[in-house]
């Protein structure tokens, strides 16, 4: 479980971010008491039955010590984030500061505390209905596998899918994701340092708040269009839209492999893999009005990019050499596949196997 953190710096009101998400957050679906305990006891035993096959299909074991899903609901899953949050960005706005002519006072520090607590407790509200699970890297604390129950119910039944083959296929998505990190020690710590180091560069002091405030105006409709990806790249330099591609080039074979592997055990583990398959991703597809333009801002519809261009890296890999030969991605940073790798797969086939 992540360590709830003070903050150091003020620049965040953690606790009060949590106050607010839980104000905000919508109510899940209706179910009865009887219903969510076997709703919740049946997630958990999917969670388990998942490792298997994961670790059969992707030839990547979890060791034994590493802690088992838990299962939460939305106000949960705000309080862990939250704590997670404070754990990565404090040292990042601690650095800030230290930039800083001039520490702000006190009140500057309590009332500023408050507005982006407030605002970070709002964007987390929002997510939290939108997320089915989640590999909370938990910087500072214990990495966990978190499956948010309302959520997998509020989706199969707008999908009109089989609830209990649904669960298993989420399920063997974020139990990849648990076996990714648990079984290649290094990454973690590596995507820890990089989102850290980036996002210190591009929180604006504010010498250059101004500046940037300006260009985010001046670009915002691009941020809104198809195929954008969200505030953060409008605020940033060239050489900080390097960089945060080499993370995206992460996210994406994180992610895509994970589809690749929740697809790929097949209607013998889940019946329905390819109705559920069909379904989800039209419903991916079919977003539209306010919740369209909010995805575009934070980026989210990048994030389903991510999905799809990490798939057919993984398995364009897999078809040229092999399961094997495609975990050499987790030897180490220097195998993981650079943006124009995830883009033209055989160029890291080339580079890795020579």
């Amino acid at each position: 479980m992540t360590v709830p953190l003070q903050s150091t710096t003020s620049y965040v009101d953690w606790e009060f971010a949590k106050a607010t998400g839980s104000r905000l957050v919508q109510a899940g679906p209706t179910v009865t008491a009887q219903e969510a305990a076997a709703v919740v006891a049946e997630i958990r035993s999917a969670s388990r039955r998942a490792q298997q096959p994961v670790a059969e299909t992707a030839l990547l074991h979890a060791p034994g010590d590493a802690p088992a899903a838990i299962v939460v609901d939305r106000p949960t899953w705000i309080a862990l984030n939250a704590d997670s949050m404070a754990a990565l960005m404090d040292p990042v706005f601690g650095a800030l500061i230290d930039k800083q002519k001039k520490a702000p006072g006190d009140l500057a520090k309590a009332i500023g505390g408050r507005v982006t607590g407030a605002e970070t407790g709002a964007l987390l509200a929002f997510m939290s209905g939108k997320v089915l699970g989640q590999y909370d890297l938990a910087p500072g604390g214990t990495p966990q596998l978190m499956l948010v129950a309302p959520n997998l119910v509020q989706v199969e039944r707008e999908l009109g899918v089989d609830p209990s083959d649904f669960r298993l296929w989420v399920c063997m998505h974020e139990e990849t994701h648990r076996v990714q990190f648990t079984a290649v020690p290094w990454l973690r710590d590596h995507l820890v340092d990089r989102v850290r180091s980036l996002a210190t560069d591009l929180v604006p002091d504010p010498e250059s708040m101004q500046e940037t405030v300006q260009r985010l105006a001046r670009q915002l409709p691009e941020a809104l269009k198809p195929g954008g990806t969200g505030i953060t790249e409008l605020i940033a330099t060239p050489e900080q839209r390097d960089r945060l591609a080499q993370v995206t080039a992460i996210m994406s074979l994180l992610e895509g492999h994970a589809d690749v592997v929740m697809d790929e055990v097949g209607p013998k583990v889940i019946p329905s893999v390819a109705h559920i398959r069909s379904r989800f991703d039209a419903r991916r597809q079919g977003v539209g009005g306010l919740d369209r333009i909010v995805r575009r801002l934070l980026g989210l519809e990048a994030k389903m990019r991510q999905y799809r261009d990490g798939a057919v890296f993984v398995r364009e890999v897999t078809a040229a050499v092999g399961t094997e030969g495609f975990n050499r991605v987790w030897e180490s940073p220097e195998t993981l596949p650079l943006p124009s790798e995830i883009e033209t797969p055989s160029a890291w086939v080339a580079r890795v196997h020579a």
